[in-house]
């Protein structure tokens, strides 16, 4: 085997986690312009939760699950990194 062979990384992908049904997650870096929900409130799938100031758009964030909201995470004008929880919700079981 040559040297350039044994001195090479492998990169290999992340695994996938599995995230959590009732945790709101930032899909992309960007800045929160304003929240919509307050911590006990109820909301229901598909309700707008906060809106994401990414790559020159607003970007509504949903929720996933019916349920309350457990935690508010952010607050406007903070800036987020993908993958940061932005929200979490308690579902309704």
């Amino acid at each position: 085997m040559s040297d350039d062979k044994k001195n090479t990384r492998t990169h290999y992908r992340q695994l996938y986690v599995k995230v959590a049904p009732g945790e709101i997650y930032a899909f992309i870096p960007g800045t929160i312009v304003k929240v919509f929900v307050e911590e006990g409130q109820e909301v229901k799938k598909g309700d707008i939760l906060c809106s994401l100031h990414a790559m020159k758009m607003d970007n509504q964030i949903c929720s996933t699950i019916d349920g309350k909201v457990k935690a508010i995470n952010v607050k406007p004008g903070q800036t987020v990194s993908k993958n940061d929880v932005l929200i979490e919700i308690a579902g309704n079981d």
